[in-house]
């Protein structure tokens, strides 16, 4: 018989099911996009599975990197058919940097001003920042720190987006970099998919500022702030 130290630390499987019927797990940590669905649909078998998986006991929670909020991910998933009761909760990394900027009882985010360049979504959906006192400004001068939950469009004072080209949104970083402005990422991916496409998401514009020697708060996993 093996030992515990020469046991494999992986585990090959030919699915879940063995996992889910042998009850050795309780607690199940689940993905979204590309995962469950595609952003449009769910994949094939994504609905009927996390419904056996609810059958045999497993308590199933989302972790997301979606710059929205947690109650706006559960609504998106029963949109697209999955039956929510089967989750016993939701964690968004847009959760979290909205909990963040309302609490402020982290030292790093009681340190941020009130007036933020918001980089957010356009024909995705604008995010709401309502509820978080904070003030859109249009003018990178007038900025304390720069907040990113998408990649389409600039927020304007009134809360409606302004349509923007990753080139024009890296333009207002190198603004924001010469202000030494403090960068608060709601999303770390690099890239999602969205049907049979990757498009870019916020993290592509946190690591240009990052690489470029700004400073980055990243909100999202596999940062320790998901644990």
């Amino acid at each position: 018989m093996a030992s515990a130290a020469s046991a494999p630390l992986f585990e090959r499987v030919a699915g879940i099911r063995a996992i889910a019927e042998s009850g050795r797990f309780k607690a199940w940590f689940l993905d979204q996009f590309g995962v469950l669905h595609d952003g449009k649909k769910p994949y094939p078998g994504a609905i009927l599975a996390l419904q056996k998986l609810a059958g045999n006991g497993a308590k199933m929670v989302i972790i997301s990197n979606s710059s929205r909020r947690s109650s706006v991910t559960i609504e998106k998933l029963q949109s697209l058919g999955f039956d929510t009761s089967c989750f016993l909760g939701t964690i968004t990394s847009g959760e979290l940097t909205h909990q963040h900027l309302l609490k402020r009882d982290d030292p790093w985010f009681a340190a941020l001003g009130r007036k933020c360049i918001h980089i957010t979504w356009g024909n995705r959906g604008a995010i709401s920042l309502e509820g978080l006192g904070l003030q859109v400004v249009d003018n990178v001068d007038d900025a304390e720190f720069i907040l990113a939950h998408g990649t389409e469009a600039l927020s304007s004072p009134s809360g409606d987006p302004l349509p923007k080209s990753l080139e024009e949104l890296e333009q207002v970083l190198m603004l924001g970099l010469e202000k030494q402005l403090p960068m608060v990422v709601a999303n770390p991916d690099y890239v999602t998919v969205e049907a049979r496409d990757l498009r870019v998401m916020p993290g592509t514009l946190a690591a240009k500022y990052e690489s470029l020697g700004g400073e980055v708060k990243w909100m999202g996993k596999p940062d320790k702030v998901f644990k």
